[in-house]
């Protein structure tokens, strides 16, 4: 049977978007659960936002799955098989970076086949690279092609004026920055990613930024914004849930985020 294509609506994505900034992974999905069942597009929509409740969690695993093998059997164009396997390989690597389990030969391989689905001008290909390069920092502890993979994809995520990926890109580019000691560079790559994040009014993303542009910032301003990062973790139920670590004066856990 041939799928139906569900025309998306400004209310439904505002919607969407609302729930998902706030950390309402799963009542975002359920407002597409319908359109889901009919449209690839839809569908691609509902699984990426179950995978990211995983990444920000540590939860939801087995909804993720079940999305996964929903969207993977549909009739795809090669763009929305491309898309599919990303989400895979960033399933998997969540679970290989929270330790859940170590899926990290799944999570290349995914990612490995969504490279060689996507057009070399695919809108998706940003993300991918973007993906492609926190396995090379978080799983290979390779810092070179990780910072090339960052630098494509933002780039990208710049001139396709993507700000909320922009904003991951600066933080990975200025957490590389911090590495080497540039604490200048880290700084600006920081402030930048809090402010896209302000902007675009993505709340859950906003207290790990506020965390990271505190390590890089002198007294009483790291203070300052470590205390405002705690009042909106707290706020937002806890989530994302590995951010606890960081809010306290122990060495700071992965900040995939």
């Amino acid at each position: 049977m041939a799928q139906t294509a569900i025309p998306p609506t400004v209310p439904l994505d505002s919607a969407v978007w609302r729930l998902r900034s706030r950390g309402c992974w799963q009542d975002a999905a359920a407002l597409l659960e319908h359109a889901a069942a009919l449209s690839p597009t839809a569908a691609l929509r509902r699984t990426a936002l179950l995978v990211e409740c995983c990444m920000f969690t540590g939860e939801g695993w087995e909804r993720a799955e079940d999305a996964l093998r929903a969207v993977e059997p549909m009739a795809l164009t090669d763009e929305e098989r491309g898309a599919a396997a990303g989400e895979r390989g960033y399933l998997a690597y969540a679970s290989t970076l929270l330790r859940v389990r170590d899926r990290a030969d799944e999570a290349r391989a995914a990612l490995g086949r969504a490279a060689a689905l996507l057009a070399p001008d695919s809108p998706g290909r940003a993300l991918l690279d973007f993906r492609r390069g926190l396995m090379a920092q978080h799983v290979s502890g390779n810092a070179e092609a990780a910072e090339t993979g960052y630098r494509r994809a933002h780039a990208e995520a710049v001139a396709r004026g993507d700000a909320l990926l922009s904003s991951y890109t600066w933080r990975q580019l200025a957490a590389l920055a911090q590495q080497r000691g540039d604490l200048e560079q880290a700084r600006e790559g920081f402030t930048h990613s809090l402010r896209l994040r302000e902007e675009t009014g993505f709340l859950v993303g906003i207290a790990p930024a506020l965390v990271a542009l505190a390590e890089v910032q002198p007294e009483p301003e790291a203070t300052r914004l470590r205390t405002e990062a705690g009042r909106l973790f707290h706020l937002l139920d806890r989530v994302p849930r590995w951010l606890a670590a960081q809010l306290t004066p122990q060495p700071p856990a992965p900040a995939p985020a």
